[in-house]
């Protein structure tokens, strides 16, 4: 069965490794869900995303391990760009908008502690998440001006 590369960027957002797993890189595919799920232990991962949507941010920071957490951006953004870049759809520069958001998503998770919006502490999963945004423009802007440079 043929899978688009959309169709890989979506499972391997929704998981990191089930991207490989659809190109046929078993191993790899492996190798990322294991990493993947031994962080979101070790980091507490779930229980912030559980107190996140409950809306208590103070406990999702408090159960939060930054130190094990910050591995996970460019776990999954590394996951994601490789999952696309295995579908052949992937051009030479096409890693810029990959690397900005997982750098950007570091930064929003190193911030996230005490950093407000309009007065409203976004916490450990809301505040990256939404530091992936100008991650992909940011990063679609340098591949762009590479590209034209190289021109």
């Amino acid at each position: 069965m043929k899978y688009s590369p959309l169709e890989k960027i979506l499972w391997s957002i929704a998981l990191p490794g089930l991207g490989q797993y659809l190109n046929g890189k078993l191993f790899k595919g492996t190798v990322f869900l294991i990493l993947e799920i031994f962080i979101n232990i070790k980091s507490h991962f779930n229980e912030a995303i559980i107190y996140s949507f409950k809306g208590d941010i103070p406990m999702a920071i408090e159960q939060t391990n930054y130190h094990w957490l910050m591995f996970y951006p460019c776990l999954y953004f590394y996951a994601i760009w490789d999952a696309y870049q295995e579908s052949g759809a992937g051009s030479k520069y096409s890693f810029i908008p990959f690397v900005c958001s997982a750098y950007l998503v570091t930064a929003g998770l190193l911030f996230s502690v005490d950093f407000t919006i309009f007065g409203i502490l976004l916490g450990p999963v809301w505040l990256p998440m939404l530091c992936v945004i100008p991650g992909i423009i940011i990063g679609n802007i340098f591949m762009k001006l590479i590209l034209l440079s190289n021109n």
